[in-house]
């Protein structure tokens, strides 16, 4: 199976709703109208894998923050980023459910990681639940504890993936 990446368009937003609601309760996912922002917005730090007929089959997506962890006002207002420097949060990382456990996710974050070392990014930051800890340990994140996220009313879980170790001023 050939995978490719690129950058979200404003029409994949159906596909992409589909696949956010089948990876998370309702309770966690986005809104279509939080989703449109992040795809106008955010399109420089928003990966969409897609097949060979061009449809979006999984996507990473968050903004590049100034602070380490992530906090739940990153859930409901989108701002543009800054060009270089800074974390890359991720806000959703999924795959639809015909696609998974083909390494789809793990190729995502790996487009995500090359992009961040080309604009410089302090390390790649996120929130998972429990279950989700051993995935990111083998992808390299780091397990930095409970998270003060109070999203969807669960436990979140902070994790890290160190880029680059010198001071970076955002």
């Amino acid at each position: 199976m050939n995978v490719f990446f690129r950058p979200p368009k404003e029409d994949d937003i159906d596909q992409i709703m589909q696949i956010e609601n089948a990876g998370f309760t309702a309770d966690e996912a986005a809104s279509k109208t939080a989703m449109m922002d992040r795809i106008r917005i955010l399109s420089d730090s928003f990966i969409v894998a897609i097949n060979e007929t061009d449809c979006p089959i999984g996507y990473v997506v968050g903004p590049i923050i100034s602070k380490r962890y992530l906090s739940d006002d990153l859930f409901e207002s989108t701002r543009p980023n800054q060009p270089f420097g800074g974390y890359q949060s991720i806000l959703s990382l999924t795959v639809a459910p015909g696609y998974r456990n083909c390494q789809i996710g793990s190729k995502l974050l790996s487009v995500l990681e090359q992009q961040c070392r080309l604009q410089n990014r302090k390390g790649i930051t996120l929130t998972c639940l429990e279950s989700l800890i051993p995935y990111y340990k083998k992808q390299g994140y780091q397990l930095e504890g409970l998270s003060e996220s109070q999203h969807a009313g669960v436990a979140w879980y902070n994790m890290v993936l160190e880029l680059d170790d010198t001071p970076n001023e955002f």
